[in-house]
């Protein structure tokens, strides 16, 4: 049984993918009033998508899907093969998404989210945004600030539970990780806490380390209860296109991620991202970034998605 059902939000959907909409998409519209399909229309189509960071191997099997369509379904006019790109996207976009929602409920004790991700990468902002939403459902939440590498990050953590209304466990800069996250969950345990946050250090240039870590954070949990975490959630910025992919390719290696959230989708205009992450890494996205403060955000749907793209 889900835990968390967070209500959709279409608009902040739609709000987060207004510069993708006013970019590349406007193009590709042009693309389906052409008069005919033919080589030139399937080299357009697939240069605007690669363009969009949908990825080279995902814009091929896009495009080989829709070839395949039209040859059995002998579509002859390209405003119908528009549709059947809606619906290959979606396709796409729901293929990893078949686990069931976000956050399952735990037998006993909070429920844990192993938050994870690059320093700059918006990690702390989503930590609060997620926050944010969990209590607007009536959850507590405790927030345990483990990335004690970085010396600003306790106090941002700090200042955004202040905010949201969750209290923050932190030890001084330099402490282990691991004994942090062990002190949050207990405290989150015998105060009866919904949720535990746990923040960490994102320093991919130093990827041993890192892996170390978050395995060291996962069994101090795994020790106190079996099933924790029961998220391990990436953050990744959608602005920085391409690079995204590897940089979750380097925290899949280092532990379980069981989803992604996208931050600053509205900052980018190469939505498309969001099908390369889930075609190649099979990782659903949970949820998207859509504005700077900490309400802006929403659950990730493919059908909202696409028709934000679309309509």
């Amino acid at each position: 049984m889900a835990f968390l059902r967070f209500r959709r939000r279409e608009k902040k959907t739609q709000e987060g993918l207004k510069r993708t909409k006013q970019g590349w998409l406007r193009r590709v519209a042009g693309v389906f009033n052409s008069p005919k399909i033919d080589q030139e229309f399937w080299d357009v189509l697939e240069e605007l998508l690669i363009s969009a960071d949908v990825g080279m191997s995902t814009t091929v099997k896009l495009s080989e899907a829709l070839q395949e369509r039209v040859k059995n379904e002998r579509i002859r006019d390209p405003k119908q093969i528009k549709q059947a790109l809606r619906e290959e996207m979606v396709s796409i976009l729901q293929g990893p998404s078949k686990d069931g929602d976000f956050l399952e409920s735990p037998d006993r004790g909070p429920a844990v989210v192993l938050v994870v991700g690059v320093n700059g990468g918006g990690k702390t902002t989503s930590i609060a945004k997620l926050t944010y939403a969990l209590r607007e459902e009536g959850k507590t939440v405790i927030l345990a600030a483990a990335d004690t590498f970085r010396a600003a990050a306790i106090e941002q953590l700090e200042i955004w539970g202040d905010r949201v209304g969750a209290e923050v466990i932190a030890h001084q800069q330099g402490s282990d990780p691991g004994a942090v996250a062990f002190d949050a969950f207990n405290s989150a345990r015998s105060k009866g806490t919904d949720v535990l946050i746990i923040d960490t250090a994102g320093r991919l240039h130093t990827k041993t380390n890192l892996m170390q870590e978050l395995n060291k954070i996962k069994r101090v949990v795994s020790r106190i209860d079996s099933s924790a975490p029961h998220e391990v959630l990436l953050v990744l910025d959608a602005v920085i296109g391409q690079n995204g992919v590897v940089q979750a390719r380097h925290f899949v290696e280092a532990t379980g991620v069981t989803g992604i959230f996208l931050a600053k989708l509205d900052g980018s205009a190469k939505g498309g991202i969001v099908l390369n992450i889930c075609d190649e890494l099979a990782i659903p996205i949970r949820f998207i970034g859509t504005g700077e403060g900490y309400e802006d955000m929403a659950p990730f749907d493919a059908e909202d998605f696409v028709s934000a793209l679309f309509d």
